[in-house]
């Protein structure tokens, strides 16, 4: 019997209950530490250089530096993962040499998806990688290809300047 009029009085209230429930539900949501949501988890550099260390990936700073706001360095600081990952698996998938010459510094364009704001690095011009990215991806016009996954590859002549939405798939083995 009791059980029944607890049951009533939770129906009964439930407009209360619903109230305080989404109240303690945004309290916690704004007070919690915030989780990885994929490509926009941000890296320290020293955690970005490390990862593409252990990966076998250089980083070549004409300004011998990692300052964030200096344009002569080379920054990864602030890098989304999915950059960092997808600059992996761009190696492994690739097998080519890569060495990251722009990232998070200043002096890059604007925009949402862009070096700033994490999504973009510049990788060093080879023959292996410009074979890579125009035999394995769809050109889109303006010396730009597209991967299967989204991200695009941007031939800027003397460097490719990629633009990361994942990591393209996040490489988990074979070739690299």
């Amino acid at each position: 019997m009791n059980r029944k009029i607890a049951l009533r009085a939770a129906v009964g209230s439930s407009a209360v209950a619903l109230a305080l429930f989404s109240t303690m539900y945004v309290a916690e949501a704004t007070t919690a530490e915030p989780k990885d949501t994929g490509a926009l988890a941000k890296m320290s550099h020293s955690a970005a250089k490390a990862k593409l260390d252990s990966a076998g990936i250089g980083i070549r700073s004409s300004g011998g530096c990692s300052d964030r706001n200096n344009p002569s360095c080379t920054s990864l600081e602030q890098v989304n993962s999915a950059s960092i990952d997808g600059a992996i698996t761009l190696k492994g998938a690739s097998g080519c040499a890569l060495t990251v010459t722009g990232g998070t510094e200043t002096g890059h364009a604007d925009g949402q998806y862009s070096h700033w704001n994490g999504y973009k690095l510049d990788f060093a011009m080879s023959s292996c990688l410009t074979s890579y990215i125009k035999n394995t991806f769809t050109s889109i016009g303006g010396s730009k290809w597209e991967s299967g996954s989204g991200n695009i590859y941007f031939d800027e002549s003397n460097h490719w300047d990629v633009t990361f939405h994942n990591c393209g798939g996040c490489f988990k083995g074979g070739k690299g």
